[in-house]
């Protein structure tokens, strides 16, 4: 007998590889090129010089160093080389004890979520937020549950997160710099949210973790840096993946980094060994752990991607769209011109532009563009938006 629950998802599949798949299948109907596709948070910039010759020099060593089985935990040399990374640019004591190598940040989440929820448990999160998070923590028996969100700013909404923060929550997951909304949490929001939670860990009696994904930490405009969350909170699980700043996606690498200051550290790298052996996320390749050991203070060229925030934020409210300038990230998430964001998609379509509806993130009304694309497509794509808001809503 099939199982119930992943047949019933099928009816629910992810409106961002939907609205994909939709792009491209028109552009083998009229040409990719011609498809201004901002669905997908695939990075289009190439990985580092360094990282293809380093890849090339690890596949001629011997095949059981590079292609065999690593340790449960990560290769040590790998877990030492990150630890000193972290401890170098963020000040935090962290060693080898405290890292766990992980299949990118999705796996690392699957790690955090299992650590710290019984079935029954609750995690909040802040909306707008990355629409996975619900199967990823709601198949492990655990319960998700969404902030509203700030509109004003998509910092915190504290309010409303602080009526949410019950006795049954046993961890809070933040992403920042934020999917879909670009935003940076602020130094002072970080502040507030440590506060609160060490208020409320004392008043039930039991610890409540903050779970930080951090996927898209190294792309920050205007030479800033994104405020470290463990830096915040002690009791901080960092989940960290290198698809983004070094345009590996498809590689599947990343770590969980546990705050050296939380008191249960070392028992809980320990404990994600063992979480591995029940979900398959074990023994992440070795050949992209020894990549990646050798390039962790190194990106791809980001530059880019600021350069296509700055020519969307510039037209976008130029054409009236209402929107919160993205500290970092590839994404944008403006106002739709009509209190349907599905119907606002809808018709952009109609003008091959591929834009992804708030609903899924938590922020019914809005819209997101992934622009991680060529600068010239997002340039190209200028016209077709201006036709599109004049011809459908006379703007």
């Amino acid at each position: 007998m099939l199982v119930k629950k992943y047949k019933d998802m099928l009816s629910g599949k992810s409106v961002i590889r939907q609205l994909s798949e939709f792009a491209t299948a028109r552009g083998q109907e009229i040409g990719y090129d011609n498809v201004f596709d901002y669905s997908l948070g695939n990075p289009s910039v190439p990985v580092p010089e360094e990282l293809t010759d380093r890849l090339i020099e690890l596949a001629r060593l011997d095949t059981q160093t590079v292609h065999g089985y690593s340790p449960s935990l990560g290769i040590t040399d790998v877990r030492e080389a990150v630890a000193a990374s972290l401890e170098k640019r963020f000040g935090l004591p962290y060693r080898k004890e405290h890292i766990f190598m992980a299949s990118g940040a999705a796996g690392a989440l699957a790690h955090a979520f299992r650590l710290v929820t019984e079935p029954g448990d609750e995690i909040l999160t802040f909306a707008p937020f990355f629409p996975e998070y619900h199967p990823y923590v709601d198949l492990t028996g655990a319960v998700l549950k969404v902030v509203p969100p700030d509109t004003e700013s998509f910092q915190i909404n504290f309010e409303k997160f602080y009526e949410m923060l019950t006795e049954k929550v046993m961890a809070v997951l933040v992403n920042t710099p934020n999917n879909p909304s670009g935003v940076v949490y602020s130094a002072e929001t970080l502040t507030k949210l440590a506060n609160i939670l060490r208020e409320k860990s004392a008043e039930y009696g039991h610890t409540i973790y903050l779970i930080s994904d951090e996927p898209y930490r190294e792309i920050v405009f205007e030479g800033k840096e994104a405020p470290c969350v463990s830096a915040f909170y002690d009791d901080t699980i960092m989940c960290y993946s290198f698809s983004k700043a070094l345009s590996l996606p498809g590689e599947r690498i990343g770590y969980v980094a546990i705050n050296p200051r939380c008191p249960d550290a070392e028992l809980m790298v320990n404990m994600c060994g063992q979480i591995s052996r029940g979900i398959g996320h074990n023994c992440p390749a070795s050949l992209f752990q020894l990549v990646i050991a050798q390039m962790l203070d190194k990106t791809a060229d980001l530059s880019v991607y600021e350069t296509n925030r700055d020519i969307l934020y510039r037209e976008l409210t130029d054409m009236g769209f209402t929107c919160v300038k993205p500290g970092g990230t590839f994404y944008i998430f403006p106002k739709a011109m009509e209190e349907d964001a599905k119907i606002f998609c809808r018709k952009a379509t109609k003008y091959d532009l591929i834009l992804v509806p708030g609903d899924t993130f938590g922020a019914p009304g809005y819209f997101r563009m992934a622009y991680c694309i060529d600068t010239e497509k997002v340039k190209r794509s200028i016209e077709p938006l201006r036709r599109f808001v004049r011809e459908e809503y006379g703007v």
